[in-house]
Order: structure tokens, then C-alpha cells, then sequence
């Protein structure tokens, strides 16, 4: 198999809403859009992030429709301390303040305006002389 392109498909009430946001707050730019969808890119994220407005007949399969249990959008970062910093003075919704989990994820998470969860982490030098070995992306 040859993966020649990455796209994460979200289903939310108000695209426009999720697509203003990620423009804004994290630097994504429109590629394409039309009445309930949006496609957007960024330079160094590796992958698109699609919004499909909830209740589209078009919508495959139709038994995960607007369902995202569980699910984060995850973007690592080279400075995640002053991208918090940044994203808080921007006002955004910080729904895990920054945090370094023992095996060195230091990471906090926000939720946009249709409530998809974002998180950005940074791996850092784990603190935890147990999961010194341990690999990192």
C-alpha cells in the first residue's frame, strides 16, 4: 500500500464554526468548501481536517453520524508551553490545562466551538527515571 495523503473526516453541527476556529487558532487554511463541508491543510500538519455538517444524506456510514466518542485531534508542536500561553490569551476553551505525564508527554487539550478536542503535546525528557528507555514519536 501506498498512503499518498492523510485526512481526518469530522461530523459537527456548524462547520464554519470548527473550520473559523482552527484557521485562527491554529493555522490552518481552506482548500475547498461547499454547503456543509470544509477541507482545510496546514503547511506542517501532515494531514487535512475535514468538517461534514451533521445530518448530510451523503454522510458514510450512516451509523457513525455525528459520533466522535473519544476521539482527539492530536498535533505535536516543538514549544507546547508558549503555544499554551499563546492559545489562552487568544481565549480559547482549555479543557486540560498543561500537564507532563511521567513518561514525557507534556500536553493540555481544548475544545472548539462544536466541541472537537484538540491536543497539543510536546515530548520532553521524561521525568520518571521509569520510562527513561521508553520510545517517543
Amino acid at each position: 500500500m501506498h498512503i499518498t495523503d492523510t485526512a481526518l473526516s469530522l461530523n459537527v453541527p456548524d462547520v464554519e464554526a470548527s473550520a473559523a476556529w482552527v484557521r485562527r487558532h491554529l493555522g490552518f487554511a481552506e482548500e475547498m468548501a461547499a454547503d456543509g463541508f470544509c477541507s482545510l491543510a496546514h503547511p506542517e500538519a501532515g494531514c487535512h481536517l475535514v468538517y461534514l455538517r451533521t445530518g448530510l444524506p451523503t454522510f458514510r456510514p450512516a451509523s457513525a453520524a455525528g459520533r466522535a466518542d473519544g476521539l482527539l485531534v492530536v498535533f505535536t508542536v516543538e514549544d507546547v508551553d508558549a503555544d499554551y500561553a499563546r492559545l489562552r490569551e487568544e481565549g480559547v476553551d482549555v479543557v486540560t490545562p498543561i500537564e507532563t505525564e511521567p513518561w514525557g508527554e507534556r500536553y493540555f487539550q481544548m475544545a472548539d466551538p462544536n466541541g472537537v478536542i484538540y491536543q497539543l503535546v510536546q515530548w520532553v525528557t521524561p521525568p520518571d527515571p521509569q520510562y527513561a528507555g521508553a520510545a517517543t514519536p
